[in-house]
Formats: C-alpha cells, structure tokens, sequence
C-alpha cells in the first residue's frame, strides 16, 4: 500500500512535475492508494519508498492496461 508503519507517504507535486518514465520519457501521475508513479503509456508503476522514487524499470510493476 502506499502507506508505510501508519505514515501516508506523498509526493511533492513539483518532483512529479520534473519526473518522467525513464523508458518512455513520458509523464507520471501519482497514484495514492498504491504509493506509486504511474506511467500509463509504459503500462508500469514505479514504487515510492520512504519518500523516494525508484525509477527502475527492474522495479516497476507492470498494471492493466485502463488501470492506474
């Protein structure tokens, strides 16, 4: 989940601003629920931890195509 011992973890809108998918190049959205960056072009969600994306495609999870 996105939350992390009871802390609701965020993302700086600024951050998601700058951030794009490192395979696409395209834009993120945040996706609350799970605590991950969402690429909907690459079908990928990258995870948050500890405050700090991992933009690793080896660490994305791939998501359903309309999901995210």
């Amino acid at each position: 989940m996105g939350d992390r011992e009871g802390k609701k973890i965020d993302v700086d809108p600024k951050l998601l601003e700058l951030l794009v998918c490192p395979l696409t190049k395209g834009p993120l959205s945040w996706d609350a629920e799970h605590g991950e960056l969402v690429s909907r072009v690459a079908k990928l969600a990258y995870p948050v931890r500890d405050g700090i994306p991992i933009m690793l495609p080896s660490e994305a999870r791939a998501i359903a195509p309309g999901k995210g």
